[in-house]
């Protein structure tokens, strides 16, 4: 007999070798018929698959982000048998689900897939998953695995299987198609009763640029044919709100080929949003004990040899910068902290000084692959509101305390109500990833988890999530339709003031080594903006909206009370503008709407006569008529409410 811990702390015994599908069957068949893998241990599993030992079980239904992880994986399966029946001799390269859905990179040879041809695949997985066919896991030797593609002439596979380790080779069977696969996956295919086939891309095998490009086809389904209509639903809104249609339409960034793939350009308009989120926060940071530096956009490569970032990220920076002194290179700077590490070490520091914290919008630059660049969410530059935080170990949870409290004063001002953190620890199984000690790495860890448990926030532990260098704490956001993004992020860092031989003197008057703080709440300011762009659809918070006012006079014959308007809404440091067109006063009306602007003032007789304003608010209408000094007021207090909350 085994013991079986359930999440409620309750222990069953069971008969060794008994599936996670045979224990829900035993607690109600009801339960049975929704339980699509289970987690046993910490590790997920096929529902199938039989437990020989002690230990703790959860079953993971489509209610678990983990049970939606293995039904969506499945469905890459049922996608490959689909296309595989339908266009023969199709070879696939790897099938993972993601956040929301899965794709499938696969090679047509002269073969080709377009959009019309999804409808006829979805229709062939409806198929197939409507005869239920049960996952089957074989384990199979590296010479049987290898022996299995050979016949089938699929390089990809056979790549894939070279670098796996024999004895630890595993194959899932469904239907007339067999992969190459570690799981777990559904019993069945008959919990897939939707599906739709949202896009085609291309995509480099194994994101290799020089490598053969293969099409990957990206999908969604259900266990509800209602759920998807409600997801089709919510992207349509996505659609609606994508960062870079309304970007344009409010001209506030713009991408151009001259300039270079990934190198947005900041309008007008959109440097003046960008520049009050930076003054914003500049202003919090200055309150906080934060200190401006500026650094150089590049740096030696011995710079970045020295912090490990070379050896983690070379593959993925632009090619060095040669001089016409020979064996001298530079490297366009991948990351602020090794020039914030130099900073540090300029003069001796004493414990008395520590902390010291170190803030700069620093732009740094990546190679991103093209088929990777996305608007302002994927970019080869990008500016972070990066800063250090060189302390005493004794500080480390108060700085971390210190910059959570950053965090949410601007998630409030911009109204991101919905997150959770993760902490990103190491992974154990790897340990050749992460740089520094065992001990270092421990008590980072612990500091964050501290941290965390003490200020009452919703988390989650992710293992083998964390930076190369240190554990830390990033900030999940879910926006206005529901979408999670990551924002800002905290990292402890016991390994750079190491390789830059960082020290202060202590109160013994010995030396020591400050531990390093990493953080950037906005994270990237080009990242920010776009997802700031689909949470609010273009509608930004009144304190930070570059237009705040749009003056609508309703002929040429009221120009002049138009431009008085304007000289005192400036005097009141209110963000407004004048439409001068002769248009009449609907179509004015309609056009501020469309570019949302929060408010518009519309002047003709009455209002020059009384010396008021016809004000009307975004998509709520006509607010009456209001004195100049009233309607000030009140876009004062509008915008002191948002600053304070």
């Amino acid at each position: 007999m085994i013991n079986i811990t359930f999440p409620d702390q309750s222990v069953r015994q069971f008969e060794n070798g008994i599936t996670a599908m045979e224990i829900a069957k035993s607690i109600s068949e009801g339960l049975a018929r929704n339980v699509l893998s289970a987690k046993f241990n910490g590790l997920v599993i096929d529902s199938f698959k039989p437990i020989d030992s002690d230990g703790t079980l959860q079953l993971l239904t489509w209610n678990d982000p983990e049970g939606k992880a293995t039904f969506w994986h499945s469905s890459a399966h049922l996608m490959a048998e689909a296309i595989e029946s339908l266009y023969p001799g199709t070879k696939f390269g790897i099938g993972p689900d993601i956040e929301n859905g899965f794709y499938y990179d696969i090679d047509l040879g002269e073969k080709s897939i377009t959009l019309e041809d999804l409808t006829k695949i979805e229709q062939k997985m409806l198929e197939l998953a409507s005869q239920n066919q049960s996952f089957v896991r074989s384990e199979i030797s590296k010479e049987e695995a290898l022996k299995t593609f050979t016949q089938k002439g699929d390089e990809y596979k056979l790549e894939l299987i070279d670098g796996l380790e024999d004895g630890k080779i595993s194959f899932y069977h469904c239907g007339a198609f067999t992969d190459l696969c570690r799981g777990p996956h559904l019993p069945n295919t008959g919990h897939i009763k939707a599906i739709k086939l949202l896009s085609i891309a291309g995509a480099y095998w194994r994101g290799d640029e020089k490598r053969k490009q293969l099409t990957r086809i990206y999908g969604i389904t259900f266990p509800k044919k209602k759920e998807l209509d409600e997801y089709l639903v919510l992207l349509e809104e996505a659609k609606k709100r994508d960062h870079r249609k309304i970007g344009r339409e409010l001209e506030l960034f713009t991408f151009s080929q001259r300039v270079g793939q990934g190198l947005p350009l900041w309008l007008p308009k959109g440097a003046q949003l960008r520049e009050r989120l930076e003054n914003y926060l500049k202003r919090v940071q200055k309150d906080a004990g934060y200190e401006s530096v500026i650094t150089p956009h590049i740096g030696s490569k011995e710079l970045y040899v020295t912090s490990g970032h070379y050896a983690k990220y070379g593959q993925d920076s632009f090619r060095p910068i040669t001089t016409p002194y020979e064996g001298e290179e530079f490297l366009l700077k991948p990351m602020n902290c090794p020039h914030h590490c130099e900073i540090y070490k300029f003069k001796p520091h004493s414990y008395k000084e520590l902390p010291i914290r170190l803030a700069e919008f620093g732009t740094v630059y990546r190679y991103e692959q093209s088929g990777e660049l996305h608007g302002l969410t994927r970019v080869r530059g990008f500016t972070q509101d990066d800063a250090h935080i060189f302390c005493r170990p004794d500080q480390v949870k108060d700085e971390f305390k210190g910059v959570i409290k950053i965090v949410l004063q601007i998630f409030r001002a911009l109204e991101f109500k919905n997150f959770i953190t993760q902490i990103s620890i190491r992974d154990p199984k790897n340990p050749e990833k992460y740089i520094g000690s065992e001990e270092n790495w421990q008590r980072a860890e612990q500091s964050i988890i501290e941290v965390a448990q003490e200020t009452g926030l919703d988390y989650i532990i992710e293992e083998g999530e964390a930076a190369f260098y240190g554990p830390k704490m990033d900030f999940m956001v879910r926006d206005a339709i529901g979408r999670k993004w990551q924002l800002g992020t905290i990292q402890v860092d016991y390994n750079l003031p190491e390789r830059f031989e960082l020290e202060y003197i202590g109160d013994d008057n010995q030396k020591h080594r400050p531990v390093m703080i990493h953080r950037a709440p906005f994270g990237s300011m080009e990242r920010f903006v776009a997802v700031l762009i689909e949470h609010t659809a273009g509608k930004f918070p009144l304190w930070l909206t570059p237009e705040q006012v749009r003056i609508l006079p309703i002929s040429e014959k009221y120009h002049e009370y138009a431009e008085k308007v304007l000289t005192e809404l400036k005097n009141y440091e209110i963000r407004a503008t004048i439409d001068y067109r002769s248009e009449k006063a609907g179509r004015k009306i309609r056009d501020a709407e469309i570019q949302r602007v929060p408010y518009m003032l519309v002047v003709g007789e009455k209002e020059e006569e009384s010396l008021t304003l016809s004000v009307r608010k975004q998509s709520e209408g006509d607010k009456g008529v209001m004195s100049i000094e009233e309607f000030a007021k009140s876009i004062d207090e509008e915008v002191r409410q948002a600053m304070v909350q």
